[in-house]
């Protein structure tokens, strides 16, 4: 499972538990807009910023920390992944730097 599914499904089994709230409401109860949530719930929105993870824990009266800690996000593994840089690309980057500037900031 995708780490957004995994939020989808946390989302939506905190609605269950909590009387079948819609998603209309947890926006509301979030200060977020609907879309936002609509753009999450639909996969649309793969990774959400911290902040709005943030607010939507809070329309759940919970912190961050709760909204956060479930067993399928808390035994996730992520894939790191490894940038692989073009030689020609790093002699280009190095062309372009410009020496640190020795000047005093007031």
């Amino acid at each position: 499972m995708e780490y957004s599914e995994m939020l989808i499904h946390r989302i939506k089994d905190l609605c269950r538990q909590r009387g079948g709230i819609t998603v209309h409401r947890l926006a509301k109860m979030s200060s977020l807009r609907q879309s936002t949530l609509d753009n999450i719930i639909r996969g649309n929105t793969k990774d959400p910023r911290v902040s709005t993870l943030h607010r939507i824990a809070l329309g759940f009266n919970m912190t961050l920390t709760e909204f956060l800690d479930f067993p399928e996000l808390n035994d996730y593994v992520f894939e790191e992944e490894e940038e692989i840089i073009n030689p020609a690309e790093l002699k280009k980057h190095k062309k372009t730097e410009r020496p640190a500037s020795n000047a005093v900031l007031p």
